[in-house]
């Protein structure tokens, strides 16, 4: 057949090259990494003796999910201080050791940081609930009296991302109904008041702690949010928030947020190395996501729109183009992600048709061949895209979704909820297998715990089943991340120029002499080849003149 390319415009933005422009960031969910002490949890020692392996792997970062000392109400996104560890990770020495072995590796590590909300085990918050009505640090949250005759309404009526109102009351030191404070997540988790000049203050100190001890970035939790309405107004409508869609609202992604971004990148910049910050940045449009990377912000913002995005051709190609588009008009490079700890893995999401799980809700059980064949396909596609690419822990073994924990097991806050959304993150954050027959996989000691049960089918999958294994998922990844760091034509240029063909169910684009082949059709697809094959996401037939591409399969070309 004859292929007509179309070209894209050249990039409006110049931009130099930098590390992260291109980088393949690991993230790591360190309770379900590496148990190195036997009590069924992850540790930053463990994560530190498995560095080795994602050296080989292929990464350039990773990512360590929080970490701090914390009740662990919502798995350490209530954080109680952020200058310390909770002891079921470890200690600060731990995290420094961690810290100085990647970077021996020639690996740079990202922290979890959450500004939007504490812990109520908060210094803070403790002192604002035992000091009264009228304490100063009250003044550093949303504390607010109720509505009603006696105070007894919320102030206001917005949602939880988990459930029910928003608000909690509070009991005043003699024992009598109190005031009520806000709280977007969980109750254990109250919004800071970013109005009030002693939170900026904190975090700014914050940032240089960590900075001081050699990470070299941040990813920024919920930071589309922070920033809220004057006044607090209501909604005016009865509405429900999902964690992954909360839309224009008078609490999300509001423009004030960008001044304290600029502070923040103003600290980065002062630290040699190019340390970064990463937005997790829910927002209505792409653009809107592209004003927290301009020139002066931060530099990475995940593309929850590409993860949001169906299996099919003209979808793809139109989120595409628009993340291109939108990321170029600020100079900024795309940031590609298909799993992470919020989510349904890929593996399950992209063969979910159902309302909302395309975005990585509810999951479904669906055919672990076809899964993980499609997921295969969509990992080989993601990384050929021009910009960064982050890997969620796991997928790099084609790890499933969970889709069968009982009840009793559950930890996500949101399921336990009477009124709850949701609340089945835990199956994507079940502890990976490293080695053996039966759980815990080498994930901790022979026979101990794991604070979520492992699938008795998960050997096969391990990284010693899979090492050095032709056509294991593990080989997959690491071969892809090796043609990435050494073709040409792959990296952080916002080349890619699309290929029409006359088959309708093939995404096909070429980058400086490369081409990305995919089959998203249900009937394998015969095509002309385009050059030498360098990788391809599963089993294909060809001859010299032709290849005749499977469903769900990724070919990768030297063009």
């Amino acid at each position: 057949m004859t292929d007509q390319l179309i070209a894209r415009r050249d990039s409006a933005v110049a931009a130099p090259a930098s590390w992260w422009r291109d980088a393949v960031i690991y993230q790591i969910y360190p309770r379900s990494f590496a148990d190195s002490n036997g009590d069924g949890i992850g540790d930053l020692p463990g994560i530190r003796s498995r560095l080795p392996y994602l050296k080989d792997l292929g990464i350039d970062a990773v990512w360590l999910s929080p970490f701090y000392a914390s009740p662990q109400a919502d798995a350490g996104y209530d954080v109680a201080d952020y200058r310390t560890v909770d002891p079921v990770f470890g200690t600060l020495a731990d995290a420094q050791g961690l810290i100085a072995d990647a970077h021996d590796l020639g690996l740079r590590v990202i922290v979890d940081l959450v500004p939007n909300h504490s812990s109520d085990q908060h210094e803070w918050f403790r002192r604002a609930l035992a000091e009264g009505p009228g304490s100063p640090l009250r003044e550093r949250y949303h504390f607010r009296p109720g509505r009603g005759a006696a105070g007894e309404l919320p102030p206001n009526d917005w949602p939880s991302i988990f459930g029910g109102p928003a608000w909690t009351r509070t009991t005043n030191p003699d024992g009598t109904p109190g005031e009520w404070y806000l709280h977007l997540f969980a109750p254990e988790q109250p919004d800071f008041n970013w109005d009030h000049p002693a939170v900026a203050d904190e975090f700014r100190t914050i940032l240089r702690f960590w900075l001081d001890l050699g990470v070299d970035g941040f990813r920024i939790d919920v930071a589309h949010g922070l920033v809220k309405a004057q006044g607090l107004p209501d909604l005016g409508v009865e509405t429900e928030w999902h964690l992954l869609d909360v839309g224009v609202s008078p609490c999300f992604d509001r423009d004030g947020v960008h001044e304290i971004y600029r502070s923040w990148r103003r600290i980065l910049d002062e630290y040699p190395g190019e340390r970064i910050a990463v937005a997790e940045a829910w927002a209505p449009t792409l653009e809107r996501v592209a004003a927290y990377v301009r020139p002066d912000e931060l530099h990475q913002a995940f593309n929850f729109s590409y993860m949001g995005t169906a299996w099919d051709v003209a979808e793809q190609r139109r989120v595409i183009d628009a993340s291109l588009d939108a990321m170029r008009a600020v100079g900024a490079p795309a940031t590609w992600t298909l799993s992470n700890h919020d989510v349904v893995r890929h593996t399950n999401r992209l063969l979910q048709t159902g309302e909302g799980e395309v975005a990585g809700r509810r999951p479904t059980r669906v055919d672990p061949a076809a899964g993980l064949r499609r997921a295969r396909a969509a990992s080989l596609l993601l990384l050929a895209l021009p910009g960064s690419a982050y890997l969620y822990q796991g997928e790099e073994l084609g790890l499933p979704e969970v889709v069968d924990l009982p009840p009793e097991v559950r930890q996500d806050p949101a399921f336990h909820r009477a009124t709850g959304q949701d609340g089945y993150r835990d199956g994507c954050r079940v502890p990976i297998p490293w080695h053996g027959d039966r759980p815990p996989y080498g994930f901790g000691p022979p026979g101990g715990p794991s604070w979520l049960p492992q699938p008795d089918s998960w050997s096969e999958l391990s990284v010693a089943a899979q090492e050095n294994v032709p056509g294991s998922t593990l080989s997959l990844y690491r071969a892809a991340l090796a043609v990435r760091r050494a073709h040409p034509g792959l990296g952080a240029a916002d080349d890619l120029r699309w290929v029409r063909t006359a088959d309708k169910g093939v995404l096909a684009f070429d980058r400086h002499g490369f081409r990305c082949t995919t089959n998203m059709g249900t009937e394998p697809v015969r095509i002309a080849r385009p050059g030498e094959v360098l990788l391809a996401s599963g089993p294909i037939e060809a001859d010299p003149d032709t290849v005749v591409l499977p469903p769900d399969t990724t070919v990768w070309w030297n063009a």
